[in-house]
């Protein structure tokens, strides 16, 4: 009989939340904002310690405070799994969409980012590499900002050698056509052009859309309608011109929700979000669904964190290269990514994911 070994036990589970302003009013299709919320988890063991984080309600602190760290800490740190498994019955009463899935995805991250350590491998060496990069595209284009703005970011992205940029749409349709244009004689014609209307058109707008977007070479149309019409999905994704891509799934917290959209056949791409879906745990598991139907995957946002799971996920496209996150992970972290030449390079010269807490800067976000 074979006995467990358990000499790396969890010792301590910590998170704590902070919320940085926007530079400027933004919104997207549906919803304004002017602040961004991360929550930051740490696991400590082995006299290590793991960071995980999650973009989320601060109420996800709670969340991992009094359901999640008593259920991990004791257990092996190496033993992520077991963890994760453990953590999603512990939010059986509370639903573990949401929420309760973010808070489990930021202490999965931080157990993955330690076990990472505990090898002193770097965490794409431990997960193992189909890519050594990925390729990023420019995201914002926020419904809010001017012309011009929304001209500079989407051309600066693509001088910096990005090859493919997004933009807001949905909340006055009236001028997105327009705007279209304008993003498109900004960023020239050898640039990818992508338009995000985070569900805020019906099916039948969805579908005159995408044929006036045709003509500006938009190759992607993220969320035309709700990701909770499967149906106004799949019949956008049917009837859109050859050469544009539907893609969603932002919002699938779980691997039914993620299952359900691709028997669905409702999307080209399948957008997976790891500080959504259960961490690392959660997104390659997204990834092992996307091969077995054939559709690509994309990372939703988090642009350091995903630039080293996307490069372990064989089916990953690309990662969104998201402006909020992309700001916050450089004002927070020391080791964030930033692109070269168009693609996300995982940092495999430090152990785990290479990232530092910048404490006395972070203090002054906190909730």
């Amino acid at each position: 009989m074979t006995t467990h070994r358990n000499d790396a036990p969890v010792q301590r589970v910590t998170a704590r939340a902070y919320t940085i302003p926007t530079d400027g009013e933004e919104a997207d299709g549906t919803i304004h904002w002017n602040s961004t919320t991360i929550v930051i988890a740490n696991v400590e063991a082995g006299g290590m310690s793991g960071v995980g984080y999650a973009y989320a309600s601060d109420a996800a602190v709670s969340v991992i405070a009094d359901m999640l760290a008593d259920v991990v800490t004791g257990m092996d740190a190496r033993d992520v799994t077991h963890a994760w498994v453990a953590m999603g019955v512990a939010v059986r009463n509370v639903g573990k969409s949401g929420i309760a899935s973010s808070a489990i995805a930021a202490v999965d991250t931080a157990l993955w980012d330690l076990k990472a350590k505990l090898a002193g491998q770097s965490l794409l060496d431990l997960l193992g590499a189909a890519h050594d990069e990925i390729a990023a595209y420019g995201s914002g284009g926020f419904t809010t900002y001017s012309d011009a703005r929304l001209c500079e970011q989407l051309s600066r992205w693509a001088d910096e050698g990005i090859g493919a940029v997004k933009m807001k749409i949905g909340e006055h349709p009236d001028a997105d056509l327009e705007r279209v244009a304008q993003a498109r004689r900004a960023i020239g014609e050898h640039v990818d052009l992508y338009v995000d209307a985070n569900g805020a058109f019906h099916a039948k707008q969805a579908m005159r859309f995408a044929a006036e977007f045709a003509g500006l070479g938009v190759s992607w149309f993220e969320e035309p309608v709700s990701s909770d019409d499967l149906e106004g999905l799949r019949l956008v994704r049917e009837r859109s011109p050859a050469g544009m891509r539907v893609a969603a799934g932002e919002y699938g917290y779980t691997l039914h929700d993620q299952r359900r959209m691709l028997e669905a056949r409702a999307v080209d791409v399948l957008q997976a979000d790891a500080t959504r879906c259960g961490g690392p745990s959660g997104f390659m598991r997204a990834a092992a669904l996307c091969e077995a139907f054939g559709v690509p995957l994309s990372a939703h946002t988090a642009p350091t964190l995903h630039a080293t799971l996307a490069c372990a996920a064989a089916p990953a496209i690309n990662v969104e290269y998201f402006y909020d996150h992309a700001r916050i992970e450089r004002m927070l972290f020391d080791g964030a990514i930033d692109p070269r030449r168009g693609m996300l390079v995982p940092n495999r010269d430090q152990p785990g994911l290479g990232l530092t807490l910048k404490v006395r800067d972070a203090e002054r976000y906190a909730a």
